[in-house]
């Protein structure tokens, strides 16, 4: 059933490509895992690889600095062993547990990578989390340091909307998933991230810009509606997950799988034409920074659909 859905899905017309230090950073940044006890046994090792978190940011960065495709790739598979600690590991079904979890997460950003105050003790993830706001505050760029841990508190909050749902077992509105399911993600840390690796980051200015800043709500959309359809399968299996576009609709329409799968599908495949208006007129209108923040972000919306045809962690 989800192939067809997948098989309804307009792959997106933007280039493909590949960082040439992938490989070198899938191991580096699995060590960097193991280091900071993110991964404590081989179980989660192998887990944590066949997510292939430097598959994803490779393609998603192809252009950038090696330093700039690792810190990704640590991000990356730190929201990995996050999700997974929540939704498999069953941390993300109470919220009384989430809470204190989220809530010392909250005092490491408060930080924001500060090397001179010291992160409180709070285990692998607040370590990792800590040094992932080290290395970004070293690049020096204020703006999107603090646009960084911005990001990162509204998808550890949205968390707890999700773990409250999970309790509940309440399956959310579709407007409601949508605003929120932008944050779980996890997108907009990353292309804050990856606008960083890029040789010309674009300015304060350029991304006030309203009509960009519409074009990287149609991104994550289109990043995170494409996942929901890939994912859908695996988390199906048993009970499906309510936080999955396809769970929504089908609850918004009382519909069966098959149309809520197409109906899915067609929402991104909608979206996708929209945001390649919405690029259309930025590109002819912006200058050479705002191109570089273009083809940040359809190399993403490219990536996730690349990466998730052969992502073995939806096997």
């Amino acid at each position: 059933m989800r192939d067809f859905a997948i098989s309804a899905l307009r792959e997106p017309p933007f280039p493909t490509g590949r960082h040439g230090a992938t490989d070198q950073v899938a191991s580096e940044s699995i060590d960097w895992a193991r280091t900071f006890g993110l991964v404590d046994s081989s179980q989660r090792v192998h887990r944590l690889e066949r997510a292939d978190a430097a598959g994803l940011a490779g393609r998603a960065c192809p252009d950038g600095s090696v330093e700039g495709l690792r810190l990704l790739t640590d991000l990356i598979s730190w929201l990995f062993v996050m999700d997974d600690a929540c939704d498999e590991d069953g941390l993300g079904a109470d919220p009384a547990r989430l809470g204190p979890a989220i809530s010392t997460l909250l005092d490491v950003l408060d930080r924001c990578g500060d090397p001179y105050v010291a992160p409180p003790a709070v285990g692998p993830l607040g370590d990792a989390l800590h040094d992932l706001c080290r290395r970004t505050r070293l690049h020096d760029h204020a703006g999107l340091l603090l646009r960084f841990v911005s990001q990162m508190r509204e998808y550890l909050l949205a968390l707890l909307w999700e773990a409250g749902n999970r309790e509940r077992r309440r399956v959310p509105e579709v407007a409601e998933y949508v605003q929120l399911r932008r944050h779980i993600g996890g997108v907009h840390p990353c292309l804050t991230l990856t606008d960083l690796a890029s040789t010309r980051p674009s300015e304060p200015a350029q991304r006030a810009n309203p009509r960009l800043v519409a074009l990287d709500l149609l991104a994550v959309d289109l990043v995170c509606w494409c996942n929901d359809l890939f994912s859908y399968g695996k988390e199906s299996q048993a009970d499906p997950d309510a936080h999955n576009l396809v769970t929504v609709l089908a609850q918004d329409s009382d519909a069966d799988e098959a149309t809520a799968l197409r109906s899915a599908a067609h929402r991104f495949n909608q979206g996708l034409a929209t945001y390649l208006d919405a690029e259309e007129a930025l590109r002819a209108a912006g200058d050479d920074g705002i191109r570089d923040a273009l083809a940040a972000r359809r190399n993403w919306v490219r990536a996730t659909y690349d990466w998730s045809v052969v992502a073995a962690r939806y096997a």
